[in-house]
């Protein structure tokens, strides 16, 4: 199948693959370096766009999961773009190749930030792109959009769900410019847990970085996961809600 490619000086055209209501959808393939890596882009042309916000997807990889949120952000007026960091040959099977995929990034930040920057440059030239971007990610992704924000991602705010919340040994919030951080997280989440939130916010409180978090008690790791052992249908809605709600105070 035919794919776009993007890069920083040259754009072609998109391939649409899926349609709901209003919105387009489309695979959208672009160059960091000399690796292509693979987007899920949706906007409704419609309408113009309320600001354009970035997924990161969570250790599996690129799945049904965050293109379905893809299209819940177009359906609420955003342009979005589910970003790629494993590669566009990348297709994870399984607990050990999860953990091997993020696990490299996790052991290289250089290249995990490299990948993040580079899907940033990608998202300017998708269709109903805006000059401001959010990005957001769910558990994985969530670690990466803070990788993001310490790295000084010139973006205006990040959302960070169920995500790994350690700052790394010889990081800190020095680089960061200075957007909101917004947190989703849940109390009993095993992963990262309660005073690893607690942490982060300290850390930004000392770095002047405006931010926020809201908590849900007793749920654990992935609430917003549908079919997962930790899904809670509530905290789920909530956070989606509470997400609206930052994106409409930040664009």
């Amino acid at each position: 199948m035919k794919r776009a490619i993007l890069s920083a000086a040259a754009c072609t055209a998109f391939l649409p693959v899926a349609a709901l209501a209003e919105v387009q959808t489309q695979y959208v393939t672009y160059m960091v370096g000399d690796m292509a890596f693979e987007g899920f882009a949706a906007h409704d042309p419609a309408q113009e766009s309320r600001g354009t916000v970035l997924i990161v997807h969570d250790w599996d990889g690129m799945t049904g999961y965050e293109e379905d949120r893809a299209r819940m952000l177009a359906e609420a007026g955003y342009t979005a773009f589910a970003i790629d960091v494993y590669g566009a040959e990348a297709d994870p099977q399984g607990f050990e190749e999860y953990r091997a995929m993020s696990g490299a990034l996790y052991g290289d930040r250089e290249t995990f930030r490299e990948r993040l920057m580079g899907s940033v440059m990608a998202a300017a030239e998708i269709p109903g792109a805006t000059d401001s971007m959010v990005m957001i990610g769910y558990c994985f992704g969530g670690a990466a959009v803070l990788e993001a924000a310490r790295a000084g991602a010139e973006l205006a705010g990040f959302v960070s769900f169920h995500g790994g919340l350690p700052t790394p040994e010889g990081q800190d919030w020095s680089q960061a410019n200075g957007a909101p951080v917004q947190f989703f997280h849940g109390s009993a989440d095993p992963v990262s847990g309660i005073g690893d939130l607690a942490q982060v916010m300290s850390e930004l409180v000392e770095a002047g970085i405006p931010h926020g978090a809201e908590i849900y008690g007793g749920a654990r790791h992935s609430f917003t996961v549908p079919g997962s052992n930790d899904y809670l249908e509530t905290a789920d809605a909530e956070s989606w809600e509470g997400l609206m709600e930052f994106l409409d105070q930040t664009f």
